[in-house]
């Protein structure tokens, strides 16, 4: 299982907008090859993170398979 708070622990400090968490949620889906993906924690507010921060999380975490 793959949890938000793994990512932005391990790479928080490299990313620097909402898109960028996008892109690393995918990349680190495929790299480890999880099924499930939890967010546990709330993203930091990314000038650029919108409303509906959660669905684009899934959706970017879903895409990647």
């Amino acid at each position: 299982m793959l949890s938000l708070s793994q990512i932005l622990m391990a790479e928080g400090e490299n990313i620097s907008n909402f898109d960028e968490l996008k892109q690393i949620v995918q990349k680190r889906a495929l790299e480890t090859g999880s099924i499930f993906f939890q967010i546990d924690i709330e993203p930091p507010g990314y000038k650029d993170r919108p409303e509906d921060w959660y669905d684009q999380l899934e959706i970017a975490f879903s895409s990647a398979r």
